[in-house]
């Protein structure tokens, strides 16, 4: 293995990795290298620029993936080569075939014939010295196979007549076949392109499979099936509901099925067989057909359906990191006086009051709904708290009696203008999984579970990052078959969201929680929670050197974390920024040239773009961070977020019922999926705007127009009640279906059919429908 072992495997990996992000090798190089350190993602995205050669957090995230795989991949091809030397059977050609594998699967084909494996049948049969026989018959078929299978009976070994002697010789060549790399590469690829996914309902379940459906009888090109469709498949088969095979293209077609099974054809063309009329030709053609249907079509049906699975996963996880990511980085109301409230109907409204910092002022409950209907003292109460309070900002979660409550606010704003307040629905998932967390205990030991929702309500509003960031990302509700994909490649994808995110933005280092001190670059939860005592203990932070006197925190830890941590009220105005203390240097420099103080210097535009970026750089800081230092003291700790908004939902529209085809409605985008965009209306169902129907031009990706939390306009095409959906467009022109109506629920728990036509558009929404909702 000399010429394996001479190998740049380093540099083999970042050609590869170079290629593939678009990049030099040597930015691989270099961000490999700082990862191997310790670096993170965001502290090398925004303070190695020079090393990574100016890489961006996706590219970065990808390369760190891909170096990932890469390294797994050699450490296999290592293996393998050394498995197959140990067993005397390594000549340079395999040695070459195995070097030039760039995938695992590649790998693990060459590696099939020499992979210790338990005794099997044709193992048995070489042993019992059938081996010789297997081979006369596939190149010699003119001989007869009983003939032959006479001259090879062992009774001892089992084989005491001719059908038990061909059955071992065939055992010999369908393990041959079947390993065989070049043949199962191309009949892999063939299946990729003909093969069709084929669903049933197992019989008997019908009833219990009904929300399956429209996989009754469901066929679709493997390589066609989207990924919410094909988890869906999974999730049904999983729950024992669903049968799914994966059949050829002819052999869906029955004008095709007396025709020659071309996967047959293909492997007896690689090992010589034909029917020629010679003795053997018909027990060989029976050995292909057994081959492919016994060895080699389940092992590629696996492995093709796994391919399938893990490719919707990724998908799967990458619309929930999109969602993640837009629904942490929403708007923040920020700094003023809000005031939280947790709808409920018995249990009454839960009510908490926090300062413009988040901290708790009050708690209460009302209960202005069924059963008590004090709504006059519900009104009295939160008065009282809102003026001797001062809250600014009323937050609204969205479960049940969301409406109701809603309309209780608003009279409370009709009743005292006064007080100008403003009232804002917003999402509450998590807020009760959050509630009986364990920080939630240690924040609010003495505080009832359910009081502590609405403290979460209220937060969630003044800075959504910060407040969900003490959440379960996968609580959050973003994701569409979120528990159907991996859950330890959802954390992780998901851990790296919060954790870009959290650094886009900033932590104030003198007001952060643990959880969102811990997602900061370098800090991990024992860090985190040492910050907090220790400014518990000492007080505020007056600069950020004085983190270094925190308990645990040594100097790689400062280095990563300092400059994505703020502080606000200190000593120097540049622990406000984003700017690094190791860069302090630079703009000291700077201070000197123009002879300006640093508080006179921070947000002079016209000064700081007038000076030459060049002129600071040295050995140790290049022009790209030296351009960087020069923005952000432009606009020092400039928060990336948009700016608030409030969505208006209509008065009088709080449920389902109250939604009319032709209404035009302001929502909130709750979710993106890869087939439109989910929109609260405010009436405690979601509307689909179909991806048809978000825009005028053609939309592929629907993120590219919306994101999670913007503010939209939609119109209503369409309402079922009895299924519980609402069909909208974003394209304020489209006409709802046929005649406009509402799908009434019926006894029959069936809504019935009214138009005559459907537009493509509604058409699209309804299939979107049944497949999401299962």
């Amino acid at each position: 293995m000399p010429r394996f072992a001479d190998r740049d495997v380093s540099r083999l990996i970042a050609a590869r990795i170079a290629d593939e992000i678009g990049c030099h090798p040597q930015q691989v190089l270099a961000t490999a290298a700082l990862l191997d350190e310790g670096a993170t993602v965001p502290f090398i995205a925004r303070y190695r620029k020079e090393a990574s050669g100016g890489l961006d957090d996706t590219q970065l995230r990808l390369l760190d993936e891909r170096l990932n795989y890469l390294r797994e991949l050699e450490e296999r091809r290592s293996s393998i080569l050394a498995s197959i030397d140990q067993q005397g059977c390594l000549t340079a050609e395999l040695a070459d075939e195995i070097i030039a594998a760039e995938s695992k699967q590649r790998l693990e084909d060459l590696y099939l014939p020499y992979k210790p494996k338990r005794r099997s049948k044709a193992q048995m049969a070489r042993e019992a010295g059938l081996a010789p026989l297997a081979e006369l018959l596939l190149t010699a078929p003119t001989h007869s196979p009983d003939t032959e299978a006479a001259c090879h009976l062992n009774p001892e070994a089992g084989f005491a007549d001719t059908r038990s002697v061909l059955d071992g010789a065939r055992q010999i060549l369908m393990e041959r076949f079947a390993e065989e790399p070049e043949l199962l590469a191309e009949l892999r690829a063939h299946l990729e392109a003909h093969a069709h996914l084929k669903a049933t309902v197992i019989s008997g379940k019908e009833s219990e499979a009904a929300k399956f459906q429209d996989y009754f009888d469901y066929a679709e090109a493997l390589l066609a099936i989207p990924s919410h469709r094909a988890l869906a498949l999974f999730r049904g088969r999983n729950e024992g509901l669903l049968q799914l095979t994966l059949l050829l293209d002819s052999e869906l077609d029955p004008a095709q099925a007396a025709t020659r099974n071309p996967c047959e054809a293909r492997i007896a063309v690689r090992f010589g067989v034909r029917d020629a009329g010679r003795a053997a030709d018909r027990w060989l053609a029976d050995t292909v057909r057994w081959a492919w249907r016994i060895r080699i079509a389940p092992h590629l049906e696996t492995e093709l359906l796994g391919a399938l699975r893990e490719r919707a996963e990724a998908e799967a996880i990458r619309v929930f990191g999109n969602n993640l990511h837009d629904l942490l980085l929403a708007a923040p109301a920020g700094r003023r006086s809000t005031m939280g409230l947790d709808p409920g109907l018995r249990t009454g409204v839960k009510v908490a009051v926090v300062d413009p910092t988040g901290k708790l002022l009050t708690t209460t409950t009302v209960y202005p709904h069924e059963p008590r209907r004090d709504w006059e003292g519900a009104l009295h109460s939160l008065a009282v708290l809102a003026r001797q309070h001062r809250v600014d900002l009323i937050s609204i979660g969205n479960g049940t009696a969301s409406r109701e409550t809603d309309r209780l606010v608003g009279e409370l704003i009709r009743r005292h203008p006064e007080m100008h307040l403003c009232k804002v629905v917003v999402s509450e998932a998590g807020a009760s999984v959050y509630s009986a967390a364990e920080y939630a205990s240690r924040e609010f030991p003495d505080l009832d579970v359910s009081l502590r929702g609405a403290v979460s309500i209220a937060r969630r509003l003044q800075d959504p990052l910060a407040e969900l960031v003490k959440i379960d990302p996968k609580a959050i509700g973003v994701g569409q078959y979120q528990h159907d994909v991996s859950q330890n490649r959802l954390a992780k994808a998901l851990d790296a969201i919060v954790e870009d995110c959290v650094n886009a933005v900033g932590v104030e280092v003198n007001t952060a929680s643990v959880p969102l001190l811990a997602s900061v670059s370098g800090l991990s939860a024992t860090l985190a929670a040492n910050i907090v005592a220790h400014r518990d203990q000492h007080g505020p932070f007056r600069n950020r050197q004085q983190l270094r006197a925190v308990p645990r925190l040594g100097e790689r830890a400062f280095e990563l974390a300092a400059g994505f941590l703020r502080v606000g009220e200190g000593d120097n105005p540049l622990d406000r920024s984003a700017v690094h203390p190791e860069a302090y240097p630079v703009v000291e420099r700077i201070l000197a040239d123009t002879r300006r103080s640093i508080a006179d210097l921070i947000g002079d535009s016209r000064t700081l773009r007038a000076l030459r970026a060049e002129k600071y750089v040295d050995e140790r800081f290049g022009l790209p961070t030296v351009t960087d230092i020069i923005k952000e003291l432009e606009k020092p700790g400039r928060d990336p977020r948009p700016e608030f908004r409030v969505a208006a939902f209509r008065e009088g529209v709080e449920t389902i019922r109250d939604l009319r085809p032709g209404m035009i409605l302001e929502g909130v985008v709750s979710n993106v999926a890869n087939f439109g965009a989910f929109v609260d209306l405010g009436v405690h169902q979601d509307g689909l705007v179909h991806v048809s129907a978000i825009a005028e031009r053609f939309v592929k990706d629907p993120r590219s127009v919306v994101k999670a939390g913007d503010v939209v306009t939609v119109k209503v095409l369409e309402v079922d009640l009895d299924r519980k959906r609402i069909a909208l467009s974003m394209r304020l022109a489209d006409e709802p279906p046929g005649v406009a109506r509402i799908v009434p629920a019926t006894p029959s728990g069936r809504g019935r059919q009214r138009q005559r036509k459907q537009p493509e558009a509604a058409s699209a929404m309804a299939s979107a429908f049944a497949r999401l909702r299962q």
